[in-house]
């Protein structure tokens, strides 16, 4: 029996979750400091795009330079590993944040915002498995990170 496409969902989903953590922390961070000073929709979905990816690639590069990479190369297998994954969950969850009416305008003490940033995070995950399972398949994405843990 050929377990290699379970194996390879299980690395596509862990790898999401890993993208997730950091494209979480950004999000909410961005979407927390945006609201909290009263910017707009764009500026506020500006500095969480920001922030997720400065969280995402950081979550990626400390192991990296763990193995003993230099930064410079550390940093090209981060932006090789995530870039996409970040790009998709971050389109996915402000689209689903923006399409939720009043979500971005809720404000922090609200459970419509904190259950939307909820809602769109999950639906990110979901939309960003089967892309980081379609490039770990091809020796992309989190593949690159995996050559550096052993």
């Amino acid at each position: 029996m050929d377990h290699a496409p379970v194996s390879l969902t299980r690395q596509a989903i862990s790898a999401t979750l890993h993208c997730l953590t950091g494209c979480a922390i950004g999000e909410v961070l961005g979407m927390v400091v945006g609201t909290a000073l009263g910017w707009g929709n764009l500026a506020t979905v500006v500095l969480s795009v920001v922030l997720a990816f400065v969280f995402g690639y950081s979550l990626t590069i400390r192991p990296v330079l763990r193995s003993g990479l230099a930064l410079k190369a550390a940093a090209g297998v981060a932006l090789a590993a995530d870039t996409v994954s970040i790009a998709v969950m971050e389109v996915v969850d402000n689209a689903v944040m923006l399409l939720v009416p009043g979500a971005m305008e809720a404000g922090l003490s609200t459970w419509l915002f904190w259950t939307a940033l909820v809602f769109s995070l999950a639906i990110a995950f979901v939309v960003t498995v089967p892309v980081n399972r379609w490039m770990i398949a091809r020796g992309k994405g989190h593949a690159v990170v995996h050559r550096h843990h052993h």
